[in-house]
């Protein structure tokens, strides 16, 4: 029979932690209001509001032991909000580089700029497609540009350290594509010349990147001419006039992928459809938005993971605290429990009460650790090599509501399984046995 028990607890103890993980908050906020009209319209939920209200009442005389809860729930939430809103903020960085007006073209089967080449037939034909916006002149506003790797002295790192940036080979057209792109220090790079653009992000992570500097790049010395912002991953890389940059790596006339601003997001398709159609053409078409948001799948997907691993780690330990604390609470509180049981109380509302009671620390250990994680990361600026380019990344953690509200989630979840098995074990208690301890 205890055996059946055990396992009908289990059970209802999975079902419960399944709903909750997939609980909206509006959901949460549903059931918070039904909790609170059981114990104020029920018996049993004035006998429940009653027990739990004087073990509330006692927390300041447990207050070491009650801390061991808070601080243990409030570390797994702001650890496992911080690695959430890594992933995020990257992914977010990249999303915000496209937009459904603009379409990138590679070569066929190329899962990203670094692993295409477009002969220079390939990169004259692409323009020629329908749909491309068009500049005063009537020109075609595609770019052709060349990604290479190149590496750059860090920052903050020791005087041999280095790191990849993603040079990106551009022509005039390249701003008239992306007009969110503005020159904030400096000056544009003159075409022809060993003259530079960077980004903010680049210029925070890298040395030497100030206009007017001359740094090395492969084996020329390069100027940096201005510092250009743009809000995206964009920013994380250095720009250079394309023909130079062919030219310094051995890149000819080939370039790895040619964006287009489109004439209407509607253009896309008939553009998509022309180009793939085109015999003399081999190449993928898709829009900036899309080929970014997948670029960011890969280690978006690892980031959290990673966060998610080291939350249950550490919800376990918080778990752990929470169960040897509460049942210390009901041991002590043995003959209290066996009194109201004496005098008619049932056993669930002594249930309700002990969970009320963890659940009472555990919110309030999700709300210090959510609050800790937006004050100290969100915004904190990080880099990280970005997956499928050839350079550091830097982007900006984000905690989001909807990050809040997971971390809350994980912190009633704790206290939930610490809070149950104690509080059915003191339901379980029989009278005669509590009125004995002490």
């Amino acid at each position: 029979m205890g055996f059946l028990r055990n396992l009908l607890l289990l059970v209802v103890l999975v079902v419960v932690l399944s709903v909750w993980v997939m609980l909206p908050w509006p959901g949460a906020l549903l059931l918070a209001v039904l909790l609170a009209a059981w114990l104020l319209f029920t018996r049993r939920g004035r006998q429940a509001g009653s027990v739990a209200g004087v073990g509330i009442s006692t927390l300041r005389q447990r207050l070491g032991s009650s801390a061991v809860i808070v601080v243990g729930i409030a570390g797994v939430v702001g650890v496992l909000v911080a690695l959430l809103a890594m992933a995020e903020g990257y992914s977010e960085t990249l999303r915000n580089t496209g937009s459904a007006d603009t379409a990138i073209v590679m070569r066929g089967a190329s899962a990203s700029e670094v692993m295409s080449g477009l002969d220079h037939d390939s990169v004259t034909l692409i323009p020629q497609a329908p749909g491309i916006a068009r500049d005063d002149k009537g020109e075609p506003l595609a770019s052709p540009e060349l990604v290479v790797a190149a590496n750059l002295p860090l920052k903050n790192g020791g005087p041999d350290e280095e790191g990849s940036v993603q040079l990106r080979g551009v022509g005039d057209k390249a701003f008239a594509v992306r007009p969110q792109l503005k020159i904030v220090d400096g000056r544009r790079f003159q075409p022809g010349l060993r003259e530079l653009v960077v980004g903010r992000g680049a210029a925070r992570q890298f040395a030497g990147l100030v206009p007017g500097r001359e740094i090395r790049l492969g084996s020329q010395t390069w100027t940096v001419a201005g510092v250009f912002a743009s809000g995206d991953a964009m920013e994380s890389e250095v720009w250079g006039d394309a023909a130079v940059v062919a030219d310094t790596y051995g890149r000819g006339s080939s370039r790895a992928s040619v964006t287009a601003r489109l004439s209407d997001p509607k253009a896309f398709a008939n553009f998509k459809t022309a180009l793939e159609a085109n015999p003399q053409l081999k190449v993928d078409v898709s829009t900036t938005l899309d080929y970014f948001s997948k670029q960011s799948e890969r280690m978006t997907q690892v980031i959290r993971i990673m966060g998610i691993t080291v939350g249950v780690i550490m919800a376990i330990g918080a778990m752990f605290g929470a169960l040897n604390t509460m049942f210390a609470a009901v041991a002590s509180r043995a003959r209290e429990i066996a009194t109201l049981r004496a005098i008619g109380f049932s056993g669930l509302p002594v249930v309700v009460a002990v969970m009320l009671e963890t659940m009472l620390l555990a919110l309030i250990g999700g709300i210090i650790g959510g609050v800790l994680a937006w004050l100290l990361f969100n915004g904190y600026g990080a880099s990280t090599l970005a997956a499928g380019t050839v350079g550091q990344l830097s982007f900006q953690l984000h905690v989001t509501p909807g990050l809040l509200w997971t971390g809350l989630k994980w912190a009633l979840a704790i206290g939930f399984i610490g809070g149950l098995f104690p509080a059915v074990r003191a339901a379980r208690l029989p009278v005669t046995t509590a009125l004995r301890e002490l």
